[in-house]
């Protein structure tokens, strides 16, 4: 009896495994850490924008007006006054060069034989009409409007080659064209020698005789002509300078 009360109070004497323990440190609450490789992974504001794309919106392109040649009909000899006119109302009217850009006078280098003499000439390849490029005409554009009546009143200028009322633009292949014959650097030879017409040779071992035109080289202006020598018909070939007209 006296052990079984004694192992009873020693029982309530020993503490609890479950009793609470005064002043022991609290436990920090677990919170999970950020994971690293997300932050690496996940692109930023700038590397997310498409490749070339910029911060502010690209400024928009501005185009200047539509341009296109334009054939106008002058009086005859006056191509370079009417020319030269319109460079100097493009000078005095304020705004007037942003709409009208430039006239030309189609030209191309010639040699004209004459007396026996060579001279390099410029000859006008559309005589009475002159190219002017300017702003493509609309009837709905007044500056477009403007332009045609500034070229309209020049002096010496009787009109616009037209469809009706609307003046009609060159093709670009019809510009080029003419524009290519004008700088090409090999002149033109103008004669007016055709076979079987007499000629006097004026120069060289024939010098003084006289023969016919058998054929004519413009390329490399040479001539052949058919001289009677002993009786005989024979060719020679002449420059261009050793023969003249009977």
């Amino acid at each position: 009896m006296i052990d079984q009360v004694s192992s009873a109070e020693e029982k309530n004497t020993l503490p609890s495994d479950e009793t609470p323990v005064e002043n022991a440190p609290e436990q920090p609450t677990s919170v999970a850490a950020p994971d690293a490789s997300a932050e690496l992974s996940a692109p930023s504001a700038e590397e997310s924008k498409p490749e070339g794309e910029t911060t502010e919106a690209a400024a928009p392109k501005v185009e200047g007006p539509k341009r296109a040649w334009y054939v106008v009909h002058c009086y005859s000899g006056y191509e370079n006054k009417v020319k030269k006119g319109l460079e100097q109302r493009l000078l005095t009217i304020p705004g007037m060069q942003e709409l009208i850009f430039r006239a030309v006078v189609p030209t191309e280098e010639e040699i004209d034989l004459r007396e026996g003499q060579r001279k390099v000439v410029q000859r006008r390849v559309f005589p009475g009409y002159i190219l002017v490029e300017m702003v493509s005409y609309s009837p709905d554009d007044p500056r477009s409007k403007e332009a045609w009546y500034v070229v309209r009143n020049t002096p010496g200028v009787t009109g616009f080659v037209s469809s009706g009322d609307i003046p009609t633009p060159l093709r670009e292949d019809e510009v080029a064209k003419i524009l290519k014959r004008m700088e090409t650097d090999q002149p033109k030879v103008r004669v007016t020698y055709r076979p079987g017409q007499v000629v006097h040779i004026i120069d060289g071992p024939f010098a003084d005789f006289r023969g016919t035109v058998d054929e004519v080289n413009m390329e490399k202006g040479k001539v052949r002509v058919m001289v009677s020598f002993f009786g005989r018909e024979t060719p020679v070939e002449l420059d261009l300078l050793q023969v003249e007209k009977v």
